[in-house]
């Protein structure tokens, strides 16, 4: 069980399952993470990114960072901490 209260619960999830989550809703996961990392972490740059990244043109590079980060590391890293 993961030890964050609000991100802990994607991040317990399998690894399969985040990566198609990933694949078809990756642009509004990884802005809501990125936001809900915030509220655990207070770390503003996470909030402007987390709001970024569900902006349309700039979702589509953090969906892809994501899934790669996804599938290596099975947990979303860049600017998410």
């Amino acid at each position: 069980m993961a030890k964050n209260k609000y991100t802990g619960v994607y991040e317990d999830l399998p690894k399969i399952v985040k990566i198609l989550l990933q694949i078809f809703l990756g642009a509004i996961v990884g802005g809501i993470y990125r936001i809900l990392r915030y509220v655990e972490t207070n770390n503003l740059t996470t909030l402007i990114v987390g709001i970024l990244a569900l902006i349309p043109p700039i979702s589509f590079v953090f969906w892809v960072i994501d899934l790669i980060t996804e599938i290596t590391n099975n947990k979303i890293t860049v600017l998410a901490d």
